[in-house]
């Protein structure tokens, strides 16, 4: 007789597979195993039902597991040595299983539910890569386990979207294949965590957010809104920031697509753009806002906007400078799963997610489906990985019901031509008049100053009450402060200081400038993009231009004057590199 069908002390020789146990606990109280696939498979079908793929998810839900009904896994659970048996590291290999099954019952496009399977641990797998491979994985030699286990699939029922059948036709779409298995990956790995978290930590998954709906913030931004305006119509550039969100929204109608907003700094970006996405989500039924920006600098100063706008119970803040004493036990989880309705991230973890084989890194993937993306200052995607960005930012409009804003006021030139076949196609402009727009929102004038020395360049600041220097160095901008003289008005910005000194440093320079206080500032191109300072008089060092242009944005930013002026100087004499991040 089958030993797992007759084992000791088994209520009528019945043995019982458990997914998960519970240390100190007996098992009667620990989970099984057919609950766990069961909810793993329903939650999965769930999350992939935005991109056409709920079957495939169901699938993967019902055989990720399966390698659990060993004996030997069991045993391992009964020897309360969960954690070496849970680990791919460990003796017990229960992620093969599923797979082995899945090529097994179709061999052809059983092989893409089988890298999805066999990394729900480990991440996915290389496909030809020597030693940990996928190959290999399906020769493995593994435990046995109980196919009565598994629940019954309708294999026969098992199609893939129209997308994918026909990236596997003549020619072959290899990324449109990889982007999908990653996607529905995404939605198995999330599953399983949650479920996971649901028995062995109920306590942890009843700190997760019950975060407002779309609908219901978009009303809070509307009243919002509202009151930000009474409050600041007395500012000269007022009335034409009403127009740009008026532009907004009306383009919000739109077809779900492309879409770029070319705006000049100043002119109100990020509340516009936010008034376009919340209302295009509400209009065409899409449940998320991601904005991602390339620095942390905005994201820091973007997301207090969005939270004063939207609340704090509704912006996950993302990136690697938070502060884990300003976090939520919400906002936490949130981060591992994205399970937020704005979420503000950097550029390089959105993109570095996109094309991450690690569970971590795709366990978010599937919330970006059918979400408006904005992009902040987009023309600061790296040259050397455009392909690969703009390959999945067509993928996502095409494929997964995402919408993609291109915001910055300076637009790169990445929508497909001749000799350019990598670029976007079908990019609508939002703001009627782009040009025009740049002509009424003119603010300074740029004087060339040719090489200055940095003593004549000091002289100029000291001449002013507020001043802003950007150099290209840190540098040199840590020793042009230090020549300022010690002073309550001098300040300095770094990308290099900490992200809490930073901010502070900000809201120092902020109070100083709208009090009218002694305020000179030397800085690296970190205020460049999207910084909201202003000051009356800029001494900028030649830079690429557009990043000149940028640099333009922090002189009377608001119109506070008829025209403030921007004075260019050539400090390359000095001995110092003409650019670096800084």
């Amino acid at each position: 007789m089958d030993e797992r069908t007759c084992r000791p002390n088994t209520p009528a020789c019945v043995y019982s597979y458990y997914a998960h146990s519970l240390p100190g606990k007996p098992p009667d109280q620990w989970q099984p195993l057919d609950e766990h696939l069961n909810n793993v498979a329903n939650l999965a079908g769930e999350f992939a039902a935005k991109f056409d793929a709920e079957d495939w998810a169901r699938v993967s839900g019902l055989l990720h597991d399966i390698g659990k009904s060993s004996l030997k896994f069991q045993d391992y659970l009964r020897s309360h040595e969960e954690a070496s048996a849970e680990t791919e590291s460990g003796r017990v290999d229960h992620s093969t299983a599923g797979a082995q099954c899945a090529v097994a019952a179709l061999p052809i496009i059983g092989h893409l539910l089988a890298y999805i399977v066999a990394g729900h641990h480990s991440g996915l797998l290389d496909g030809r890569a020597v030693g940990a491979c996928q190959e290999n994985r399906l020769k493995k030699e593994i435990s046995r386990w109980d196919n009565d286990a598994l629940p019954p699939i309708q294999w026969t029922d098992l199609t893939l979207p129209s997308s994918v059948r026909g990236a596997l036709g003549n020619p072959r779409d290899p990324f449109v294949i990889a982007f999908f298995v990653r996607m529905v990956f995404s939605t198995l790995v999330d599953a399983d965590f949650l479920d996971t978290e649901a028995f062995m930590e109920p306590c942890r998954q009843s700190g997760r957010g019950a975060y407002p709906n779309i609908a219901t913030l978009h009303a809070r931004f509307i009243r919002s809104l509202e009151r930000f305006d009474r409050e600041t119509e007395d500012l000269p550039i007022n009335s034409l920031r009403k127009q740009i969100r008026e532009w907004c929204e009306q383009a919000s109608d739109l077809s779900p697509g492309f879409f770029s907003l070319s705006v000049p700094t100043g002119g109100g970006k990020t509340l516009s753009s936010m008034a376009f996405a919340m209302r295009h989500s509400v209009r065409h039924g899409l449940g998320r806002v991601i904005y991602v920006a390339p620095f942390t600098s905005i994201i820091e100063q973007n997301a207090d906007v969005f939270r004063n706008h939207l609340g704090a119970d509704a912006v996950l803040e993302h990136h690697s400078n938070l502060d884990p004493r300003r976090e939520s036990t919400a906002a936490r989880l949130a981060a591992e799963n994205w399970d937020a309705p704005v979420i503000v991230t950097t550029s390089v973890q959105f993109y570095e997610s996109l094309y991450g084989n690690r569970t971590s890194a795709c366990r978010k993937l599937h919330r970006i489906a059918g979400s408006v993306i904005i992009l902040d200052e987009a023309q600061t995607i790296p040259v050397d990985y455009l392909q690969p960005c703009l390959r999945a930012l067509r993928e996502l409009v095409s494929h997964y019901g995402c919408t993609v804003v291109l915001c910055t006021a300076t637009q790169p030139a990445i929508t497909k031509r001749e000799n350019f076949s990598i670029g976007l196609e079908g990019v609508r402009e939002i703001i009627p008049s782009p040009d025009e727009l740049f002509k009424q929102l003119r603010r300074v004038r740029v004087i060339d100053m040719g090489p200055l020395s940095d003593d004549d360049l000091l002289d100029r600041m000291l001449g002013q009450k507020q001043s802003l220097c950007i150099v290209n160095t840190t540098k040199h901008a840590r020793m042009l402060y230090e020549a300022l003289g010690a002073d309550i008005g001098h300040f300095h910005l770094s990308a290099r200081m900490c992200p809490v000194h930073r901010r502070l440093r900000l809201w120092q320079i902020r109070r100083a400038l709208i009090t009218g206080r002694v305020c000179r500032l030397v800085s690296t191109q970190v205020v460049e993009a999207g910084v909201d300072i202003t000051s009356a008089c800029l001494v900028t060092e030649l830079a690429p231009w557009s990043s000149m242009v940028q640099r333009f944005g922090r002189c009377n930013r608001y119109g506070e004057t008829q025209e403030a002026r921007v004075y260019w100087v050539d400090l390359s004499e000095k001995g110092f590199m003409p650019y670096e991040a800084g």
